[in-house]
Formats: structure tokens, C-alpha cells, sequence
């Protein structure tokens, strides 16, 4: 079993991850419950004619923090009843942007009858509320909700995917918050972080973070891992996607193998047996060959999105 020393080496070579000044700075502690104030909407600017970002003061997240929403061709200021997408990006550099970079998500979306909403989640967040340190989950599961929904006239229909660190957060969002969605996929999704606890340890100390200030003890890291949650996503449609490392058909020549990716697999495998085992149904796509990169995501994003809009 490679640990997760050796899996920071390749994210790094493989997607350009890598420790970033925000991620090695110790994240802002929250105050007491009894002191926070609520979140607010500080701006919103159009980027395009479909694509707004507002920028949200989170409490909860330690400062302004940015998402994006993709409007539906058909949506008009009033307009009411509209699904929303939750897109989660990965760590270690870049951020939500990144879903929007290329203009390949803005596409497959364009004729969906939803909201897209692409919430920032720290480089190295982890879609959770700290022991010590910033409430990822509590800004994406109720400032954001909150106060972006009313404004684009989002119904009570959601869903949400992510990709790579993202997948974790789809699949633990959609656990943790029963109700709240009806569908999530993952792609290349981190789904058993108790695979490798040491390695995750090592590998998240190299990124500035201290796995006791994120999730505590080795022993309460369940309750965000998405294989032990398995049994919480009974009743969702599921998607999970992985390729197994191997130089595939969307890389170009004289890629490597890639270890991230295998560890991924090996991960998704486990999440897979775990929901077989709790009687949740997933629908998996373990299509082969495939590293850790943004051509297969797409393509996965792609093929998943009719389960996750139906």
C-alpha cells in the first residue's frame, strides 16, 4: 500500500497540486456560537450573461469567500421552483473556478432546467467544521443555502458531485444532511480516508494541516468518511466514477502511471463494497484506464449528469 507521502508527489506532477501559500497558513479559528453574526452577500457581479459571483462574508469560513452561480437559460429575476447543482472542486491549488476554467461545465449545463452553484471550499477544507478552524459545512449546507437559493429561486430539488476531494464532500454533505439532496456522484472522489491514515496524516501535515485540528482523532474520522457513512445515502441516486491509474484515452503521450489515481480506485472500490453491504445502490463507473485529471472528470460529470438532473 503506497502512502499518501508518495501520492502528494504525484498529485503535484500529475495536476499541478500543490501547497499554496493559503493552504499553509493555520486556518482562522471560530468564534463562540454566541458571537458569530450572520453571513452576508457582500457583492455580485456578472461574469457573463449566464455566469454571476457573489461574494459572501462567512462567519463560518473566516472571511469573504466566493461562489459562483450558473443561471438556466430560461431563468428570469422572480422566476421560482428552479433545481440546483452543488459543483465541490478539489484540493490542493486552484478552487471553485476551476469547475468553470475551461467553459466545458458551463456547456453540458446550458440547456439544464437548474441553478448551478459552485461554492469556494478552501484549498485544503475538506467539506468539514473543524475542530480548530474554519466551518466549511456550515457555510455550504446553510449560509450558502441561505443566501444564494432565494436569489436565483431555487425549489426544494438538489443535487450535488465533486471531483478528487469534492467527491469526498458530495457523498459526506449528501450523508450528513438527509433531505437535502436526492442525488450525488463522485469523480475520483477521496471516498475511505481510513485507508491510509497514516498516509493521509503525512500528506495533509505536507499541505500545513493537522488531521486532530480538521476531524479529531483517528477515531471520529467516520463521521466524515464517505465509506463509513455508506448507509446514510440509502433512498439517493449515486454515481461513482475511477479510473485505475493507467495511461488512458484522454491523456496525451507519454503520461506515467499514476499513483493518486490507483489509490483512488482502490478507495472507491472499498466505498462501492460498503454500500452493497448497507443496501445503497450506486451506480459505478470503474472504466479502466484513466489518471487523475480534468479530461476524465468532464467526461464523467457528463455522463452522470441525467441521473443527477433526471
Amino acid at each position: 500500500m503506497k502512502t499518501f507521502v508518495a501520492w502528494l508527489v504525484l498529485v503535484v506532477m500529475v495536476t499541478g497540486c500543490q501547497s499554496t501559500a493559503e493552504s499553509a497558513v493555520p486556518p482562522p479559528a471560530r468564534p463562540p456560537a454566541a458571537t458569530v453574526a450572520a453571513a452576508t452577500v457582500v457583492s455580485q457581479e456578472a461574469v457573463d450573461g449566464r455566469t454571476d459571483r457573489l461574494v459572501i462574508d462567512s462567519p463560518a469560513a473566516g472571511g469573504e469567500r466566493s461562489v459562483w452561480v450558473l443561471k438556466p437559460a430560461a431563468w428570469k429575476p422572480g422566476s421560482t421552483g428552479w433545481r440546483a447543482l452543488y459543483l465541490l472542486h478539489g484540493c490542493c491549488a486552484g478552487g471553485a473556478f476551476d469547475w468553470l476554467r475551461t467553459g466545458e461545465v458551463a456547456r453540458l449545463t446550458a440547456r439544464l432546467d437548474a441553478v448551478v452553484i459552485v461554492p469556494e471550499g478552501g484549498p485544503m477544507g475538506w467539506y468539514a467544521d473543524w475542530r480548530d478552524g474554519p466551518g466549511w459545512e456550515t457555510f455550504h449546507m446553510t449560509e450558502v443555502p441561505r443566501l444564494v437559493e432565494p436569489r436565483y429561486g431555487v425549489g426544494t430539488r438538489r443535487a450535488v458531485a465533486g471531483f478528487s476531494m469534492g467527491g469526498l464532500g458530495a457523498f459526506v454533505y449528501a450523508a450528513r444532511h438527509p433531505g437535502m439532496f436526492e442525488a450525488a456522484a463522485s469523480f475520483s472522489g477521496v471516498l475511505d480516508t481510513r485507508d491510509d491514515v497514516p498516509g493521509y496524516r503525512s500528506f495533509m501535515a505536507g499541505n500545513g494541516v493537522d488531521t486532530e485540528d480538521l476531524w479529531g482523532d483517528p477515531s471520529a474520522w467516520a463521521e466524515h468518511n464517505p465509506a463509513d457513512l455508506a448507509g446514510r445515502l440509502k433512498g439517493m441516486r449515486l454515481y461513482a466514477s475511477s479510473g485505475d491509474g493507467e495511461p488512458g484515452p484522454l491523456d496525451n503521450g507519454g503520461v506515467r502511471a499514476d499513483g493518486t489515481e490507483a489509490a483512488i480506485m482502490r478507495q472507491n472500490r472499498n466505498f462501492a463494497r460498503a454500500a452493497e453491504k448497507a443496501g445503497v445502490t450506486v451506480t459505478t463507473d470503474f472504466y479502466g484506464n484513466g489518471t487523475h485529471t480534468w479530461p476524465y472528470w468532464i467526461r464523467s460529470f457528463e455522463r452522470a449528469l441525467p441521473l443527477l438532473l433526471p
